[in-house]
């Protein structure tokens, strides 16, 4: 999925502070030593910049494996915050990041031009791997943490209704054409890999008056107060989770896989291939529940990013504050 692309070339996201909102790299400073990782303090003289995209997400990890590189030993500069996937992408491809937490999806699809997602997780993540090796790009093992679209309805509507998978919602359509109204993006309305593949994958034929189009933060609340009955969603959204939204099964794995997996400058793996001891654990412990929590502290409580990423870290034993 291309959510959040800039208009700017990659170059000048690394270089403009403005316009496209870059956010200027400076150390990270927590006061950090190792828990469960970076014992022995692997790190111990290296120079390290972590970037991440710009959205709540996105942010929380760039945080999260900044704070273990710092544990680890590591002086760390925070180039996070760069607006679009392309340029934090960019960035860890010529040298000018060291690494980031990046998805399979948005790799496979958007930057290595491929079409087909792959269905199964891991396969994906090795393909993605295997083909972003020639473009100097490492990537360590992923999280389970699937950042991918989904359908959700508030629970007055599942009680009525209680569709469960996306089958469901197709049979629904069938026997009850009226009771299956959608709330969408304009983007997801029409991309192959969005409501038009969806469709076709489930046999659903939704009337066009069945389907409304809006932002994606009207779609929550709408979805919520039940003026839909489903509305598309982003799997580790923590508005699911803060509204008491169901999620549908994507029971025919149609839409594609967005696993979060750790992304290093191969000039910076070969010199300090320690990276991937010290990121293993945290990257196995993400998922979409710990994401939905994390997200939600942010998005809905109005907390720090880089605050909500330490408090996990130490809270799961990852780090301590000294």
């Amino acid at each position: 999925m291309t959510r959040r692309v800039c208009a700017l070339p990659a170059a000048a996201l690394l270089t403009a502070a403005a316009g496209c909102g870059l956010t200027s790299g400076s150390p990270m400073v927590d006061d950090v030593e190792p828990g469960s990782v970076g014992r022995g303090r692997p790190l111990e003289g290296a120079h390290l910049t972590v970037t991440s995209k710009e959205f709540t997400e996105q942010l929380i990890l760039g945080a999260i494996m900044g704070i273990a590189f710092q544990a680890a030993g590591a002086e760390v500069v925070d180039r996070t915050g760069i607006q679009g996937s392309v340029g934090s992408r960019e960035a860890v491809v010529k040298g000018e990041a060291d690494a980031g937490y990046e998805y399979t999806g948005t790799a496979w699809i958007t930057y290595q031009g491929n079409s087909r997602p792959i269905p199964d997780p891991r396969e994906q993540w090795e393909a993605v791997r295997d083909a972003d090796a020639k473009n100097g790009v490492v990537w360590l093992e992923p999280s389970a943490l699937n950042n991918t679209y989904a359908l959700a309805m508030n629970q007055a509507n599942y009680e009525k209704y209680r569709t469960r998978t996306l089958s469901d919602v197709a049979a629904l359509a069938k026997s009850d054409p009226g009771a299956v109204t959608l709330c969408v993006e304009g983007e997801f309305a029409n991309r192959a890999d969005g409501l038009p593949g969806m469709e076709k994958a489930y046999g659903m034929d939704l009337p066009a008056g069945n389907v409304t189009q809006m932002d994606t933060g009207i779609i929550y609340t709408q979805t919520a107060k039940g003026a839909c009955t489903f509305g598309e969603v982003f799997t580790t959204d923590g508005r699911i989770k803060s509204m008491n939204l169901v999620v549908m099964e994507d029971d025919k794995k149609f839409f594609p896989n967005y696993n979060a997996a750790p992304t290093v400058n191969a000039d910076t793996f070969e010199k300090w291939p320690a990276i991937a001891d010290v990121l293993r654990p945290v990257t196995a412990r993400l998922d979409n529940d710990v994401a939905q929590t994390l997200n939600a502290k942010v998005d809905v409580d109005g907390e720090d990013p880089h605050e909500v990423a330490l408090d996990w870290m130490v809270r799961e034993g990852f780090v301590k504050e000294k």
